[in-house]
């Protein structure tokens, strides 16, 4: 019966709501978007095998498709072919020059197929029914192998799941005067790879905006939420080819090439290009970091949005390849606002 019941005030909202995204009307009606979506099986959802490593390996077959992947403040939408797709034991990977994404397979736990006003996708789902990454088909894709894969990850049992409750809060950072400030600063400035970053913050025990408040000097510098969209507005007018990294514990995806149309509605700051869309909430971004990063190739600068409780939102370097110094027009669009 509650099933049924969420099911009669789904379709009640969205009646009476009909531009809402399954996202807001989940958080309006206090579930999470995977129970939403768990009320049309049987109709218009299917939920899926929990073998996602040999489903993702099979969405080439579909040929061009749509790539979404969300936070609580960023929206990246990416079109293109998944090519390249491959597992290892601590990370997943997509390669291809348009779909490009990092995938942490302990974090996926429920998948669904879902037809919605006949736009076709597969969606997946971490414990909690937070989305983590979701696929869908556009009037370009190869429609017809859809329901083959529908069929052939197909799960046997069509009820609902239970999902888990929310997970704790994040165990705290160390405070700061319990941080070996000096030797933190020495890590930093010997790093060979940006990759290695995310090791030395679990090495010190410090959250990411922590890290930049202790950066060496000249590493890490706060500039204003402004500057920002003056970067992005440089790279659209000279064509700076920029990578954009969005994403949750489950998937980091990638945009790596120019941006052209910047549109601004209400609190979006919006990226609404052919093949790459970026939907970002700017009043949830409270800090805005230039940090740089020593490499093998030479420095390497990023800009970094961060939310009130320290959660990365989006990420930018210039375009580059490993072995490849950074890009001169990237660093000559972050010098003008520094």
């Amino acid at each position: 019966m509650e099933t049924i019941s969420l099911k009669e005030q789904y379709l009640a909202f969205k009646a009476e709501n009909p531009r809402k995204r399954i996202r807001d009307i989940a958080a309006a009606l206090n579930v999470s978007e995977a129970e939403l979506l768990m009320t049309g099986l049987g109709e218009n959802v299917t939920i899926l095998e929990n073998k996602f490593e040999d489903l993702l390996k099979e969405i080439t077959s579909l040929g061009y498709v749509m790539a979404l992947t969300r936070n609580e403040y960023c929206v990246h939408e990416r079109k293109g072919i998944y090519e390249k797709v491959s597992f290892g034991p601590h990370a997943g990977l997509v390669l291809g020059p348009d779909i490009d994404l990092r995938l942490f397979m302990s974090h996926w736990k429920l998948g669904f197929a879902a037809e919605d006003n006949n736009l076709k996708s597969f969606q997946f789902f971490d414990g909690n029914g937070v989305a983590i990454h979701k696929i869908y088909l556009t009037d370009k894709s190869n429609t017809e192998k859809y329901p083959e894969l529908v069929a052939r990850f197909r799960k046997a049992d069509q009820q609902a799941v239970a999902l888990l409750p929310s997970p704790a809060p994040a165990k705290p950072s160390l405070p700061d005067e319990e941080i070996d400030v000096a030797e933190f600063q020495q890590a930093w400035t010997a790093l060979q790879d940006t990759h290695e970053f995310f090791g030395l913050l679990k090495r010190f025990n410090l959250n990411r905006t922590q890290a930049l408040r202790l950066a060496p000097a000249g590493f890490a510098k706060q500039i204003n939420t402004g500057d920002f969209k003056t970067v992005m507005q440089s790279c659209s007018a000279k064509q700076v080819p920029i990578m954009v990294f969005a994403g949750n514990q489950g998937c980091i995806q990638i945009h790596t090439g120019t941006v052209t149309r910047l549109v601004e509605m209400d609190v979006w700051f919006n990226v609404l290009d052919p093949e790459f869309n970026l939907h970002l909430r700017m009043d949830a971004v409270t800090s805005v970091w230039h940090v740089v990063k020593p490499s093998s190739d030479g420095d390497i600068n990023s800009l970094e949005l961060f939310d009130a409780g320290g959660e990365m939102i989006v990420q930018l370097f210039g375009k580059r390849k490993p072995g490849l110094p950074e890009l001169t027009g990237w660093r000559e669009v972050l010098t003008a606002i520094s």
